[in-house]
């Protein structure tokens, strides 16, 4: 007889008391929370049989799915809204809006950061592929919450092709640094970065997670955007976009990343470059 039984318990409860045998209190805390709010789910929507396997297979499919370069499970999270509940709810000391002194708005890092990008100096162009595309200049600087320049900032770059792929998709097309880079700012805090003007594209959606977006009658499409990591000593580290104001999916960007304040303007100057200003207002860290 189970102690659920001989102690009346339901089988959500008893599973949570067994877990109270767990030693560290935060895994606690989570598992315990987490049985609770899935046996909530499932008695609620009455999870069938059938149902439930449905549900196993699709998570099997999309472990399936990850490998050194494609994350699945990251991309179910960002599609699911999760990533970016998680971002806001870890980064609540950044304000929306550009009111003054506030940091620059975090959004979620994605699946195709790659670390340990080339070095590159202010100025020196990304593109090591050449598929088309706007030649676009994004440039600003990187300041403190009372306005003064952060020198030595690291700026972590990484974005598309105008092809619509990251270099990490298309290993024996482009080149695996292209369109990557770190910088670090002068003493102005000021940067550059040498680049093509972003694309809207598709997230991948020939595994389960495409077939979840087409079954619920969402679209794989993000807003054009670059992604950048912000980071320098003393400072919190910063994981965030640029967003290009003219793209078509900035209301339904299908991971929900885009934030108005990140929004910029991509503008044509007399030589034909399109050039983006943006500072980005990093957070001192806790002493």
């Amino acid at each position: 007889m189970s102690d659920a039984v001989e102690h009346g318990l339901s089988v959500t409860d008893e599973v949570i008391v067994r877990l109270e045998a767990t030693q560290d209190p935060r895994l606690r805390e989570i598992m315990q929370a987490a049985v609770r709010h899935l046996h909530a789910f499932a008695a609620e929507v009455r999870l069938t049989d059938e149902e439930w396997f449905a549900g196993i297979g699709f998570l099997t499919a999309t472990g399936h799915m990850c490998d050194e370069v494609r994350q699945e499970f990251i991309l179910l999270s960002d599609t699911l809204g999760l990533s970016t509940l998680v971002d806001a709810m870890n980064h609540s000391h950044v304000e929306e809006l550009h009111a003054p002194g506030a940091a620059t708005a975090s959004t979620i890092l994605g699946p195709f950061y790659v670390p340990d990008s080339p070095w590159r100096e202010n100025g020196e162009s990304m593109v090591e592929f050449d598929c088309g595309g706007e030649p676009s200049l994004l440039r600003g600087r990187v300041l403190d919450q009372q306005g003064n320049p952060v020198a030595g900032a690291v700026l972590d770059a990484w974005q598309n092709a105008a092809n619509m792929f990251y270099a990490v998709q298309q290993p024996e097309v482009q080149p695996p640094t292209n369109l990557r880079g770190r910088y670090r700012t002068d003493d102005q805090g000021c940067y550059e970065i040498r680049s093509v003007r972003p694309t809207d594209y598709p997230i991948p959606a020939d595994g389960p997670v495409g077939g979840l977006l087409r079954a619920t009658g969402r679209h794989e499409w993000r807003a054009a955007h670059m992604h950048l990591k912000v980071s320098a000593e003393g400072f919190v580290p910063l994981t965030t976009h640029v967003f290009d104001d003219q793209s078509a999916f900035l209301r339904t960007d299908t991971v929900f990343g885009v934030k108005e304040s990140l929004i910029g303007e991509f503008v044509l100057d007399e030589d034909g470059m399109r050039v983006c200003e943006f500072d980005f207002v990093l957070a001192r860290s806790e002493p």
